[in-house]
């Protein structure tokens, strides 16, 4: 796949449109952090690493448009600029991270507000290809629990099209076939946005990986068929007790614990929060519109019902059989002792 985000030399955001796919492939190109942090807040872009990297993107943008400031007053502006990034989707820790790190450069940084920003872009690019490279990782590693002619099923869209490139839970499956082994890929549809029927099976498909695509409701009779191998979700945060993940992935865990199918978590260190826990994390809840409607084109409820929509859940750690990191793979303890502070 392209790269689903990317600063351009004109200083300026691209990032392919994940709201058309996969009816059109058009990208969007913004100078704007307002209107990055729109795009995020939208799903124009989407998934822990890109958004990540997105924010990231965005504080870079904001620093253009405000290094003619004193410093003192450019510091306010920018603290501004992160509120309004961090606010987009409250869930994903990567979005916080990234904002993080670029301040924490801001911040060290001596120098006038005109040279920060060229440190801060190039730290971007550097974000990216870091991205790139920790998925690439991860699918090296996650690979080595994959073998010929298994059956892989996800949940959402954890691959390239929710990073930079490459992808975190579809890294491994990738890397197994470039192995040469013969990997194929289940993909729930993941209601309400369709993130797997939508995006997954369209870059699966994109990149000739063998994928079907099967309502939410299917997988547990698929895994009691024996129709599924393994099962390979991505994460948009990681406290020291759970994984929270798009809505419907706690239910595909207990599905497969009940039929010892194993339970694998792909999660780049950057969405790893273990000095949290379950109480310290606020759910997303996005539009019910979502839910009433299929893609905001079709009602499917009747006028006046209510419609919840939570968009990500929460599965304990004594569901998941082990996590993919870019470092290695982990149970759930070995993952505490190797990267909790």
């Amino acid at each position: 796949m392209i790269p689903s985000i990317e600063w351009t030399l004109d200083n300026k955001v691209k990032m392919i449109d994940q709201t058309l796919l996969p009816y059109k492939l058009e990208f969007l190109e913004f100078d704007d952090f307002r209107a990055v942090a729109n795009s995020i807040k939208v799903m124009n872009i989407r998934g822990a690493p890109a958004i990540g990297v997105a924010a990231a993107m965005g504080m870079a943008l904001a620093t253009i448009e405000y290094k003619e400031l004193v410093k003192d007053k450019f510091l306010i502006k920018m603290e501004e600029a992160a509120d309004v990034i961090r606010s987009t989707r409250p869930t994903a820790s990567n979005l916080f991270w990234a904002i993080n790190r670029i301040l924490k450069i801001i911040k060290e940084f001596p120098d006038n507000p005109s040279n920060i920003s060229d440190l801060v872009i190039e730290e971007v690019k550097i974000m990216a290809q870091e991205d790139i490279n920790v998925n690439k990782n991860i699918g090296k590693n996650g690979a080595s629990l994959l073998k010929d002619g298994d059956v892989v099923l996800t949940h959402c869209n954890a691959g390239s099209l929710a990073t930079v490139q490459y992808g975190t839970a579809l890294a491994p499956i990738r890397a197994a076939i470039e192995e040469g082994k013969n990997i194929s890929v289940i993909a729930d549809e993941t209601r309400p946005r369709l993130q797997g029927a939508r995006l997954t099976a369209y870059e699966l498909q994109y990149d000739k990986i063998p994928v079907k695509v099967i309502s939410d409701t299917s997988s547990g009779l698929l895994m009691m068929l024996g129709k599924v191998d393994k099962v390979i979700v991505g994460t948009d945060r990681v406290t020291s007790d759970a994984v929270f993940n798009k809505i419907g992935t706690y239910l595909v865990a207990l599905a497969a614990k009940d039929n010892n199918i194993p339970f694998y978590v792909a999660a780049p260190s950057s969405t790893l929060s273990l000095y949290e826990t379950i109480k310290d994390v606020t759910i997303e809840q996005r539009d019910s519109n979502e839910v009433c409607n299929i893609l905001g084109k079709v009602q499917i409820v009747p006028e006046g019902v209510e419609c919840l929509n939570y968009a990500f859940d929460i599965t304990p750690f004594k569901l998941v059989t082990g996590f993919i990191t870019e470092d290695g793979v982990f149970s759930p303890g070995e993952l505490l002792k190797k990267y909790k502070v």
